[in-house]
């Protein structure tokens, strides 16, 4: 059985945007070896080039703007990516910590102490959208 995100949400359906799906593979990929490969094999032609061009700033501007194009297209998938597992992690801890205040108010029926720590709990949960 395949064990990735990608398969998991599969077998639940898939509700993402097109965009949410593309920022899923360019993570993944870019994450992997073969995007390495790719970026010293186009260091290694850029390099190899050099008798092509009369120019050596224009030989380097090439490199520089590709390298700045390809730089901000990654970092811009790559925080959305982030962004997204921070706002799923968290959503985890929030249902944890809802799991674990109602566990607490189940036995916090004679203790006061138990029944704060519910109501401090309980007050925590979210605390991140409010600051």
């Amino acid at each position: 059985m395949e064990r990735t995100p990608a398969a998991a949400t599969r077998t639940r359906g898939d509700r993402r945007s097109a965009f949410d799906r593309f920022v899923e593979w360019a993570h993944l990929r870019a994450s992997q070896a073969p995007m390495f490969v790719t970026c010293m094999a186009v260091i290694v032609l850029w390099l190899v080039s050099l008798p092509m061009w009369s120019d050596l700033k224009e030989w380097q501007a090439v490199i520089h703007t590709v390298a700045a194009v390809v730089t901000l297209l990654l970092v811009v998938l790559l925080e959305n990516a982030s962004r997204r597992a921070d706002e799923a992690m968290q959503e985890k801890v929030n249902v944890l910590a809802e799991a674990l205040a109602a566990l607490m108010t189940s036995s916090a029926a004679d203790d006061p102490e138990l029944r704060e720590a519910v109501r401090t709990l309980r007050d925590a949960v979210g605390l991140e959208e409010r600051h």
